[in-house]
């Protein structure tokens, strides 16, 4: 298994204040990662001046599509953790193949199934015509997830800033390091510890799930007397009608039967009513103690999976490639910029 050499990284810590226009005053970070004798710097409001129109821009663009599509949001914010669990938040997942490398969208956890590019390509058109080079596409992945987040009824968070797009991308590493939609607490707890995550972080962005779909050909063993002994049993049969209509490849079931659109705690109560779609889903009640009890604990307080999943979406969010890469602003998220033209 592919993995991410976190140890390796040089990273510092400055804590300092923004005051909002409201007078309210937050803590603000920097982290400081050196790659190759480089520095990247992440940071709160880093566009304020170089791109002020920038967060707005990202933001229409977004509550323009999740309105005419709801589904949407749990697709963007898909694209960010596919992106950064993959040789870290550097945009290689929005790259095309060429004739040198074979890019992540034809992996087994993407084909077919990652949304939103078109998205992604109108935001960085915009935003080049506004402030030309100055916005990485990793940069609006970030952004665009904490406003699907928003959009759908949860809450938001101050975003950092500064990463820089891959040259490259690896097939090989998203086949690797995405945790499959049958693993088991082992299989989850490996895959995120492989980035640096504790057990909590993986039960919380696996509430991820509190929106979006999933196609039916993912649980197909769920359907069929393999993994379905610890399921609702009308819920069973629900999704044995429902996958039984027409091609599983193309049929979708909503993560969240009850909330389908709406961020919020549901995806847990469903799992504790044996409700979870996907066998890595429903696996956080029924496989471990460990992971119910914090499942339990987002069912009794959503306001804590609220706050826990910021704090692991800005932890997710500052996952740098591995040491010695290099990075650009690309023009086209699509492709590196030698090759733009």
């Amino acid at each position: 298994m592919a993995s991410f050499y976190l140890a390796s990284f040089c990273i510092m810590v400055l804590s300092f204040s923004v005051t909002f226009a409201s007078g309210n005053s937050v803590p603000n970070k920097f982290k400081e990662t050196c790659i190759n004798d480089a520095t990247i710097v992440l940071s709160f409001g880093l566009y304020q001046k170089s791109c002020p129109e920038a967060e707005p821009i990202i933001y229409s663009w977004v509550e323009r599509t999740v309105s005419q599509d709801p589904r949407m949001a749990a697709s963007l914010l898909r694209l960010h953790f596919h992106d950064c669990f993959v040789n870290g938040c550097d945009a290689s997942v929005l790259l095309d193949d060429t004739p040198n490398f074979t890019g992540e969208i034809t992996a087994a956890p993407n084909l077919n199934s990652l949304r939103g590019f078109e998205v992604i390509d109108s935001i960085k058109a915009d935003l080049e015509l506004a402030c030309p080079q100055t916005v990485s596409c990793a940069d609006i992945l970030a952004i665009a997830a904490r406003d699907s987040v928003v959009l759908s009824g949860g809450w938001g968070w101050e975003v950092q800033m500064g990463r820089k797009d891959s040259l490259t991308a690896s097939r090989k590493a998203a086949n690797n390091n995405i945790p499959g939609p049958n693993s088991n607490v082992a299989t989850l707890v490996s895959n995120f510890q492989n980035l640096g995550f504790s057990l909590q972080d993986m039960v919380t962005l696996s509430g991820a799930h509190t929106i979006g779909r999933a196609r039916c050909s993912t649980f197909s063993s769920r359907l069929n007397g393999g993994s379905n002994s610890d399921m609702n049993l009308d819920f069973l049969q629900s999704l044995q009608q429902l996958c039984s209509v027409s091609d599983t490849n193309t049929t979708l079931a909503n993560l969240d039967d009850m909330t389908p659109s709406t961020f919020d705690n549901q995806y847990y109560v469903n799992l504790l009513l044996g409700k979870g779609l996907l066998v890595s889903d429903q696996v956080l009640a029924t496989g471990d103690d460990n992971t119910r009890e914090i499942v339990q604990t987002y069912v009794d307080d959503p306001s804590a999976f609220f706050e826990d999943f910021k704090n692991s979406m800005l932890k997710m969010g500052s996952l740098a490639p591995p040491t010695g890469t290099t990075g650009e602003i690309r023009v086209n998220c699509r492709v590196v910029n030698q090759f733009n033209s």
